[in-house]
């Protein structure tokens, strides 16, 4: 063909709709791999082609991967029409000194330390890369598994606080409710039941303000800004104790500025599962906490002298360990790295025992390593 007519097919080529550049790669190793790694993503550049005398360049798979035509002879990439540049990674003297001596209008071409530096910066680049996704991968797994257990955990709290407000307030606000309409039906035919059955819708709704109280209470136990275990654990048992008039004991060793605000707060949600299960299935009128923390451990005690149940049938009966509420009491506890174990006889109480070993991370920081 003319050179003429060589060059106005490449100018041509050049103002037609194509706008990318055209590279060929001389060496398919750790350069020519990171090259084609970055470039072929990129829609500004096409790979026209790949030399490599080595049959088993590393690079060389990657290339048919892609559909790059491949060549032992780098000559042949010089020969191209639609080549543009020219990068040689391969590390020959003997290539370098061809290229240095070579000049053809409208084809730029990079090698020795030049190219090099490219693409070793391209392949720190993709090092780079590569650990960031890794990084995000991971702690989109951690994530996934924090939202799945949390979750759960929501839900059955969701699920708790549902059954308090039915079983405790709205039953009670219905009773309020009742004795009024009874209240209104008597008022005229016999006024002075009318005014004892007021006086009896006023001490219920008394009652029903105290539930309500101490349903809002749960859900906020805890001091959020100071995140206080301790104090409120205190409150809590003490309202406990007045609203279920079950004596309530509570005994603290330790410091627990220790502890992190999330173990904290399963932690509330533990004690508070328990004590519902005890005024709900243990007809006890005694209980006792113990929250005991040193700085590799924390433990925490939960006994009453309830009626007390058989734990071999219970842990054989999937409804039943979910009805006495032991279930979420043994899922919180793991869901801060530790145990909870139950132990119960018939007629002789219940202690629950929750054990949370403490990391280096929950340890108070006196400035050694």
């Amino acid at each position: 063909m003319p050179t003429g007519s060589t060059t106005s097919s490449r100018t041509a080529r050049k103002k037609g709709a194509s706008s990318s550049t055209h590279v060929a790669i001389i060496g398919a190793g750790r350069g020519g791999t990171a090259l084609m790694e970055i470039f072929a993503t990129d829609p500004l550049v096409k790979i026209v082609g790949i030399a490599d005398n080595d049959p088993q360049a590393r690079g060389l798979i990657l290339a048919k991967q892609l559909k790059i035509p491949v060549t032992r002879d780098f000559r042949r990439l010089l020969e191209m029409e639609e080549v543009d540049l020219i990068i040689d990674v391969s590390g020959n003297v003997e290539v370098g000194q061809f290229l240095r001596d070579f000049h053809r209008m409208g084809v730029t071409i990079i090698g020795g330390a030049s190219a090099k530096f490219m693409w070793e910066l391209i392949e720190a680049r993709i090092r780079a890369t590569t650990e960031i996704e890794k990084t995000l991968n991971k702690y989109q797994s951690l994530y996934r598994l924090y939202v799945k257990e949390t979750g759960t955990a929501v839900t059955e709290e969701r699920t708790r606080i549902a059954c308090e407000i039915h079983d405790g307030l709205v039953q009670s606000l219905a009773g309020v409710n009742f004795k009024l309409e009874l209240s209104q039906q008597l008022i005229r035919k016999n006024p002075k039941a009318s005014l004892a059955t007021l006086r009896e819708s006023k001490e219920q709704l008394k009652l029903a303000i105290q539930e309500a109280r101490q349903v809002i209470f749960n859900l906020r136990p805890l001091q959020y800004d100071k995140m206080e275990l301790i104090p409120g654990l205190t409150n809590y048992l003490k309202s406990y104790q007045t609203q279920y008039r079950i004596k309530t004991e509570f005994h603290v060793s330790g410091d627990e500025q220790i502890l992190f605000p999330r173990t904290k707060i399963f932690l509330f949600r533990i004690v508070q599962e328990a004590l519902s299960n005890v005024v709900q299935h243990a007809k006890a009128d005694r209980v006792s906490v113990r929250l005991d923390i040193d700085f590799d451990r924390l433990t925490v005690t939960i006994a009453d002298n309830g009626i007390g149940f058989n734990m071999d049938q219970v842990l054989h009966d999937p409804e039943k360990w979910d009805h006495f509420g032991l279930r979420g009491i043994v899922e919180r506890a793991k869901l801060v790295g530790g145990e909870a174990t139950i132990q119960s006889k018939k007629g002789r109480g219940t202690t629950i025992i929750v054990d949370v070993p403490l990391g280096k991370k929950e340890r108070p920081d006196n400035g050694k390593d």
